[in-house]
């Protein structure tokens, strides 16, 4: 008689591994490594282990003598699907690295090429990149000579915008016209038509944009039985890393691809969904035990970063949330720090603050580069960047550029250049060539007159360019910088005056300009520090911004900077103290997100963000008083009286979870 031996089940398997998983793993996580079958959601807190608690999993299906070639694992960059595999092999064996891992588009391209007839395209297909992709984009624009419209007409990055998030959140390019770009409605007809001549192009070159891999991908699992269950059978085990961060083709595919096992495990938090402007969908991780029944969820609350008190405001920060997965993050750091609270005068005496304080806390051992200052959007630290560089403190900053490289300030500091230096032909370059019909080789014509009698700037209107189009521009020009050369004007003053000419300009030049605005603001607010305008662009322009990473004093370490960082791109990053800024309404939430419920609630998740990123010491500043944009009015200052953050006056024992700081004025000796 044939003997068959019927194996253990893996839980009494457990102690016989190479790996001591229980020994390696907090109870949660160990829960998660070990339980391979059927659906499962890890909702994984900020700092509770997340990447590690894949990479045991990996290890753990391996010795379980799960085909390697069988478990897929996807993940947002190939960079963190290699770490983990190598991680993995690191500790148990090279079996790991043959894992299938990569990014939802590595993979989609791979199954693709198998599989192209069957979504009518060549297995030998080409992948446009962005750049490829908005040129096409021109060429349709300019073949239906909308490039020719009297009146303005969205360039080729906006309309690429449009299409690239309607693809990715599955709704209607007029929804996304509509919602972000508002300007451009009675656009909507032609924008429709170049979307729909796009794909007609892209389909007769036989190319894919990055966006279609997933879309075709979709498309191929939905619409073919046979080769769904046959790359569903292929790969038996499946892992999704961020799931909170997926849109919904991402979310789609991945339930097709478990639809012959369920063997699907997505980690994520979904108090970390902060990315809605790319595309990702919170409905995702909140909606995932409903399209998987049997889902078990497990719960990671043990984090190895931050200490208690910080942990106890963020878990407040986060209860006030509409909807989320309940869960209380923990530590086993003491610290006995609270989180500081203080209201500065304004943002002027916030930089001051954070620029003493970064100060002190390098004196106290900590290096720059393990602080941050965080803020809602990247303008918002322009007057800090202009403390950082008095004080001579190394930053680098994350997030968008620093604003005096930004295409529209230098725009306007060229007006400001010429005024201060009437030789400056770089500036007056970038200045004459904003004008319409001016193009570079005129522009050199121009300034050559301009330097002939650079005294009163008359060289603009010289006879010989009367007959020219542009030549009333020049005039308004001339009569701007003749106005501004009044000595009883300040910087600020003749700034808000380059604004106003600028704006008609500013708005033609840049689709997004509405975004943009927020710098031409904080701009005009940092002139007003200066009494002379060469001093202000002595400290704003002249000093170039890497100029500032010498250091400061006695440090040698080339790398020691200051991290100035949006939040958006800080997510996943973490630093031993963190400034969080501008906490006001209008600014933090942003003035944006009150105009939708889901939005709100994506803000509050992101300054769950910028709090969680914090080790040791965690700072919120609220400036008392802001330029007017939002709140109350005075209308002697310009200013107005800030609201403080709702995130903050929301939770009731504020005052029981941070230690309030009062900022005192240090008294002159008088001797």
């Amino acid at each position: 008689m044939k003997k068959y031996t019927l194996k253990k089940s893996f839980a009494a398997e457990i102690g016989k591994y190479t790996i001591d998983y229980k020994a390696e793993l907090n109870q949660q996580q160990f829960k998660a490594v070990t339980n391979i079958h059927g659906p499962q959601l890890v909702i994984a807190g900020a700092g509770s282990g997340k990447t590690r608690t894949l990479i045991f999993r990996v290890a753990f299906l391996v010795e379980n003598n799960i085909n390697p070639g069988s478990i897929l694992l996807l993940t947002f960059t190939r960079k963190s699907a290699q770490e983990m595999m190598r991680r993995a092999s690191f500790i148990l064996d090279e079996r790991c690295s043959k894992v299938a891992g990569g990014t939802f588009h590595s993979f989609a391209n791979y199954m693709l090429r198998k599989y192209a007839p069957m979504v009518q395209y060549h297995p030998n297909f080409s992948i446009v990149d962005r750049g490829d992709a908005e040129d096409i984009i021109n060429s349709i624009r300019a073949e239906l000579a909308l490039n020719k419209k009297e009146r303005r007409f969205p360039r080729k990055t906006t309309i690429m915008n449009i299409i690239s998030k309607s693809t990715n959140k599955c709704i209607p390019v007029e929804d996304v016209l509509i919602d972000d770009y508002p300007h451009f409605e009675e656009e909507l007809d032609d924008v429709l038509k170049i979307s729909n001549l796009y794909r007609k192009y892209k389909r007769q070159k036989q190319v894919m944009d990055y966006d279609d891999l997933l879309v075709n991908l979709g498309n191929l699992l939905k619409e073919n039985e046979q080769v769904r269950e046959k790359i569903s059978d292929t790969y038996r085990y499946i892992m999704v890393d961020e799931y909170q961060d997926t849109n919904k083709l991402q979310a789609e595919i991945a339930a097709l691809l478990a639809c012959k096992h369920s063997n699907i495990m997505v980690v994520g938090d979904d108090s970390q969904s902060i990315y809605s402007f790319r595309g990702a969908n919170f409905r995702n991780i909140m909606d995932f035990p409903s399209m998987f029944p049997d889902t078990t969820i497990t719960t990671l609350e043990q984090n190895y970063r931050s200490t208690r008190p910080i942990l106890e405001l963020t878990n407040a920060i986060i209860e006030n949330a509409r909807e989320k997965y309940s869960k209380k993050l923990f530590s086993d750091i003491a610290g006995q720090e609270k989180p500081a609270y203080l209201k500065t005068i304004d943002e002027t005496e916030q930089a001051e603050f954070i620029g003493q304080r970064v100060l002190e806390l390098r004196e106290e051992g900590v290096p720059l580069n393990k602080i941050a200052v965080l803020f809602r959007a990247s303008w918002h630290a322009n007057e800090l960047e202009v403390e950082l560089k008095n004080r001579n403190i190394p930053y680098v900053k994350y997030g968008g550029l620093k604003f005096a490289e930004a295409a529209h300030i230098k725009d306007v500091l060229s007006f400001m250049r010429v005024l201060n230096n009437p030789f400056d032909d770089i500036a007056w370059l970038r200045s004459l060539t904003l004008l319409e019909g001016i193009g570079p080789s005129y522009a050199n014509k121009i300034v050559a007159e301009i330097l002939k009698k650079s005294e009163d700037f008359s060289g603009l209107i010289a006879p010989q360019f009367a007959k020219k189009k542009f030549f009333a521009d020049l005039q308004k020009l001339y009569k701007l910088l003749s106005s501004l050369k009044d000595p009883t004007l300040k910087p600020a003053d003749q700034l808000e005056k380059v604004i106003i000419y600028y704006t008609p300009m500013f708005e033609l030049l840049y689709d997004d300009y509405r975004r943009r605005t927020g710098d031409l603001d904080s701009l005009l607010r940092i002139a007003q520090r200066y009494k002379t305008l060469e001093e202000m662009l002595t400290d704003v322009v002249l000093e170039p911004p890497d100029m500032s990473q010498v250091g400061v004093e006695s440090t040698n370490k080339d790398d020691e900077k200051l991290v100035l960082s949006t939040i958006h791109s800080a997510k996943g990053l973490e630093w031993h103290s963190v400034f969080i800024i501008h906490l006001v309404e209008g600014y933090f939430p942003s003035a944006r997100s009150a105009e939708r419920e889901e939005n709100m609630e994506e803000e509050r998740r992101l300054f769950y963000v910028a709090a969680t990123r914090a080790q040791r010491n965690l700072y919120l500043v609220t400036p008392e008083i802001e330029p007017r944009s939002w709140g109350y009015h005075d209308d002697f200052s310009g200013y107005m009286f800030a609201e403080p953050c709702r995130f903050l006056t929301e939770i009731e024992n504020f005052n029981e979870l941070t230690e309030p700081w009062a900022l005192e004025i240090e008294k002159e000796d008088p001797f």
